[in-house]
């Protein structure tokens, strides 16, 4: 299969170059795909020999699209709409990731596909109207939700963790933040496997969840990356509201990844596993 990426340096984008396979795979970076040009990225489709598209772009800065919600809307929404629309008139499969970010984090059971959303914050809301554009095109597309992602590459939770965790023997982390750690090389593989899905049977289109499992609290996350990384730092456990931020965090991230494994035969992964992978390529795995 030809797999057109919009996305290039990111956590996901770069685990997808990895992970292709026999695939055949074309990265579209800044340079090639402006997002703040939806115009310009629907042409990347048309001219493309592509058989499918993966959107690996997002507008992630949480906090900052709080600020700059237009921008993040654009990046989020506008741009993957043109995209959707650009598939759709040459009938490519489309998987574009989302997120746990579109509920409002209430209760503790995981979150179906169906589920009302209820984003709390700008972000949430760029990335549900991206939902709403993606699906009101009309093509063939898995909507794939997720949540936590973590990698060896760019900024995420393990590579803070264990920045911060070399330095002191305490930190104090969010324990009342609950959801699934997902890393970014098994969610590669889950898109690859979606858009070959899509590409086989287009009535698989729809929104899927996809994140890793146990659903753990970040403090416990924590206390499993110091514990992998042989790192000896203690582990405080404290509330949210201890830890104030421009835009509210859901608490709870748990997704219901079911329909995936059934429609798809996708798993959760076991995020341990993948996370001893990270830390032995980032150098930071404890011998033994």
């Amino acid at each position: 299969m030809n797999i057109l990426v919009f996305g290039e340096t990111g956590q996901l984008a770069r685990e997808l170059a990895r992970r292709g396979g026999g695939d055949q795979m074309t990265f579209l970076g800044r340079d090639r795909a402006d997002f703040a040009d939806p115009a310009a990225c629907a042409a990347r489709v048309t001219e493309s020999g592509a058989d499918a598209v993966i959107n690996a772009v997002a507008y992630t800065g949480v906090d900052t699209a709080e600020t700059h919600e237009a921008l993040a809307t654009t990046i989020n929404a506008t741009t993957p709409g043109a995209i959707a629309l650009a598939c759709a008139a040459r009938g490519l499969p489309l998987v574009h990731v989302s997120t746990d970010y579109v509920f409002d984090g209430a209760g503790d059971a995981p979150f179906a596909p169906d589920h009302a959303a209820a984003p709390l914050g700008a972000y949430g809301r760029s990335k549900l109207a991206g939902e709403v554009a993606v699906r009101a095109a009309g093509g063939v597309h898995a909507i794939l939700r997720t949540s936590w992602v973590v990698s060896a590459h760019g900024a995420n939770f393990v590579k803070t963790m264990l920045r911060l965790g070399g330095m002191r023997d305490r930190l104090s982390i969010v324990a009342d933040q609950v959801g699934g750690p997902t890393p970014a090389r098994d969610l590669a593989a889950a898109c690859i496997g979606v858009a070959r899905g899509l590409s086989a049977d287009a009535a698989k289109s729809g929104t899927y969840h996809f994140a890793g499992y146990p659903d753990v609290s970040w403090a416990d996350f924590a206390r499993a990356i110091f514990d992998q990384a042989g790192l000896a730092c203690a582990v405080a456990d404290i509330p949210s509201s201890d830890y104030p931020t421009p835009a509210r965090r859901p608490l709870n991230s748990r997704l219901d990844c079911s329909e995936t494994e059934t429609v798809f035969g996708i798993k959760r992964p076991d995020w341990r596993v993948s996370l001893r992978a990270i830390l032995n390529e980032l150098g930071a795995l404890q011998d033994g």
